[in-house]
Order: structure tokens, then sequence, then C-alpha cells
């Protein structure tokens, strides 16, 4: 497998995959979504800001703005980064304590685990640092668990608050928040933003900048080609980065540097992109004839 890898690379000039679905800041490209979004984050975080919301579709490259920010936080900043947390509050607060490298050891009652929880927030606010707490997939926790994070940000220390959320999710985040048993929790969302799909312009830019990123030839992509990779995959970057993959690796087999729109289209007639299943199909999903003209 990895010796394809290296010869599917080699034959485009590519040091390395541009288009792997894995996050990775360095391939981050500043879209106006995305630089809002990250400056809303950046908003939440100097302001103190008690919450900070930030929702988007499956894929839409929230994680990877996640990633930014852990790269190029301060060093007075504590970050704990919890992943798709389950359980009740005391299971919630065990991945809260694990998350900020504290000890949670089975045999210990919630009040034990609250009273280190807290003594770490104090004792980082006496060393001159913040606490911050992000939670990806947030649209999975449930109720008590939200409201339980709401108790959390009660925890201050005269006029400053100690520790400040940061809560990622799918747009269904924002309807549960929105609920009115949780309009405590809503009051203290002071910063918020949706990161939508791109348009077709971006994605032409999108796949130039991640080509150049992975030092290639930003031209790979004819235009027809990227506006066929708009209309099948949505603007949603990890639709995008997996059919442009697969329209690679068959530019690859048909040994042509260049991806054409009749290669992106022989992927969605060959039922390759399965993902793309699940996009609203429209009119660009009709097979390209022998008539069409294809650069």
């Amino acid at each position: 497998m990895s010796s394809s890898l290296n010869i599917y690379t080699e034959f485009f000039g590519l040091r390395e995959r541009p288009f792997s679905l894995v996050p990775d800041p360095d391939f981050l490209y500043w879209s106006k979504p995305h630089a809002r979004a990250y400056s809303m984050l950046e908003y939440g975080i100097l302001t103190r800001a008690p919450i900070t919301l930030i929702t988007g579709e499956v894929g839409a490259g929230k994680t990877t703005l996640l990633h930014h920010l852990l790269k190029t936080v301060s060093e007075d900043v504590r970050i704990g980064l919890v992943s798709n947390a389950h359980g009740d509050r005391g299971e919630l607060l065990r991945w809260v304590l694990l998350a900020l490298d504290q000890p949670a050891l089975p045999g210990e009652t919630y009040v034990d685990l609250f009273g280190r929880f807290q003594q770490y927030l104090i004792d980082e606010y006496a060393a001159g640092k913040r606490v911050i707490l992000i939670f990806d997939e947030a649209q999975n926790l449930s109720r008590e668990s939200l409201e339980e994070l709401r108790m959390f940000t009660n925890i201050n220390a005269n006029k400053d608050e100690l520790l400040q959320l940061v809560l990622v999710g799918q747009p269904e985040l924002r309807d549960i928040v929105r609920r009115p048993d949780l309009r405590q929790f809503a009051q203290r969302v002071s910063a918020a933003f949706h990161l939508a799909a791109m348009d077709a312009q971006t994605v032409r830019a999108y796949i130039r900048h991640r080509l150049e990123v992975a030092g290639g030839a930003p031209d790979i992509f004819s235009l027809p080609a990227a506006d066929l990779v708009y209309d099948a995959s949505g603007g949603v970057p990890r639709l995008v980065n997996q059919l442009c993959d697969f329209a690679m690796v068959y530019a690859y087999t048909k040994n042509t540097l260049k991806v054409s729109r009749l290669t992106v289209q022989q992927v969605l007639d060959d039922g390759v992109f399965f993902a793309g299943s699940l996009v609203e199909q429209g009119p660009a999903f009709e097979s390209v004839t022998s008539q069409q003209k294809d650069t």
C-alpha cells in the first residue's frame, strides 16, 4: 500500500497526498467562512467568553480549526480537548480531568473529582494561567452534561472566571442550546459562529491551495473538473478531499498528469465516491456525454 502511495505522489510531483481525510492544520485553507470562524474562536478566548459555540456540517473543517488553535495558543493558556464525551455528570468530570492531565481514579466520588477540578482551576489562576475546555462533537452531550458545564463556568475568583468553554459540533447543537430548558446555558454563550460549506469559487481555490502545499502544480485539476467536484461534494471540505483523491488515482491509472472533468465524472459513474450519495443530487450528476467539451 505504501509503495503505491509513493508512486501516486511521485507521478504528480508531490511530497505527500494533498487530499488526505485526516485533519491537518498545515493544509488549512483560509476561506472567508473559515477565517471568520477562527476569528470568533480567538474573540471568545481573548474576551474570556464563558462559552463559545462553533457549528458546521460534518466535514466542514471544524476539527482542523481546533488543531490550528492548539498549535498557536500562548503559554499562559491551558487547554483540555474532550472528543465525543458521553455518560453521566460524573463521567463527564472524569473526561474533563483526564483532558487536563489530572488523575481521576475509579473509586473516587463526584465530590472528590469536583474538588480536584476546582483546586486545579484555582491553582492555574494563581499562576497567571487560563484554562479552556474544548468539546468536539458537542452535539452528543446530554442536557444533564450541558447543565453541568454551565455550572463549571460559575467557578469564579472575585470578578474573574476561571474556566472558558468552547463547544464545537454539528448544526443540531444550535437547536439543542436554544431549547427552553437550556435558557440559562444559552445566556452564557458570548460568541458563536456557523461554518457553512464552500462555494464554487472557493472550492477552486481550495483545490489549488492543497496541491501547492503538497508541492505540486496548482493546475492539476482543470476548472471544469473542479466545478464538478463542487457540484458533487456540495462544497464540504472532507467530501472535496475524498473526491479529489479518487480523481487523482484515476488520472494516475490513465497515465495523465491532468485531472479532467471526464475523469471526475468517471469516479462518480463508478460509484467509488460513496459519500456523494448523501449530497443532494442535481443536474451536475448527469453523465458527461461524448458531445460535452472537457478541458
